[in-house]
């Protein structure tokens, strides 16, 4: 994959830029069709989680698409109720026999749960120096999640996946990030479907014959933004990855930035109910 497509983590991992999420997809035909779609379509970036209940078929959708295990990059996520120093040693051992894989490429903390997040990092290092997984990182930390955090760790978080679509657009999180090293990746980055019909993301995309949410992916690449649009169906799988063939101008950017109202679709980290 060229570079255009991937970007090297802080310990030396290479991450491809646009990749499948597979939260909601349901266990069984619908996550392992998407998966091997997505995996015949050119991904290489497969993003599940305990919580999802469908690692098995993601594992099955690997497989099934034939593609070589070393050529793909999977994320995998420690539950909540699951954090802690030996539980999360337990917890990593069962996510990887449910996907029938060898090591995972990225192990996320999937929540900041007070209190635990430091035995979980903890745990996590321990799992990265075995390589089983070859990269860790956090998801849904604010700031003050990776100060604290970063006071004892050991090993910094390659990456922080944050809820970010042009709504959210998290500048503030970005900048720290982008000065401790650490990238950044967001989930629901099409806002979770509710920001497709916003007048100047559709206007930006008759402009280049694209849809929308091609609009949007492209205007993640571009902000260095790691993105991993859910679908389960074949044609959009396709679509959401046909976005190397065009560029949004430097004005395109401003107006899609100025579409920020720090609205969130998903949960805040400061309110998840643990």
């Amino acid at each position: 994959m060229s570079v255009e497509k991937t970007k090297k983590l802080s310990n030396g991992s290479i991450i491809p830029r646009l990749g499948l999420g597979v939260w909601k997809a349901q266990d069984g035909e619908e996550a392992m069709n998407s998966v091997k779609w997505a995996l015949e379509a050119g991904y290489r970036l497969i993003d599940t989680a305990e919580v999802y209940k469908n690692e098995v078929s993601v594992g099955e959708g690997i497989r099934m698409s034939g593609v070589p295990r070393e050529e793909i990059f999977i994320t995998t996520k420690l539950w909540n109720t699951d954090q802690g120093y030996e539980s999360t040693l337990k917890a990593f051992d069962e996510s990887l026999n449910k996907l029938g894989l060898d090591y995972v490429d990225l192990y996320l903390i999937h929540w900041p749960v007070k209190g635990k997040y430091k035995d979980s990092w903890r745990a996590m290092e321990e799992i990265y120096q075995s390589g089983r997984a070859k990269a860790i990182g956090v998801s849904n930390f604010h700031q003050h999640h990776l100060e604290d955090l970063l006071k004892d760790a050991q090993v910094v978080p390659v990456l922080d996946q944050i809820e970010l679509h042009p709504r959210l657009t998290q500048e503030p999180l970005r900048a720290f990030l982008a000065e401790n090293n650490i990238a950044v990746e967001a989930w629901s980055p099409l806002g979770q479907g509710n920001i497709l019909e916003e007048p100047i993301l559709v206007e930006i995309g008759k402009k280049y014959n694209k849809t929308p949410a091609q609009v949007i992916i492209r205007w993640h690449l571009q902000n260095d933004i790691i993105v991993i649009p859910k679908s389960v169906h074949q044609e959009r799988i396709k679509q959401n990855i046909d976005v190397f063939d065009f560029e949004l101008t430097d004005e395109d950017m401003e107006q899609i930035n100025q579409l920020n109202k720090n609205e969130r679709f998903g949960s805040n980290p400061e309110k998840f109910d643990f």
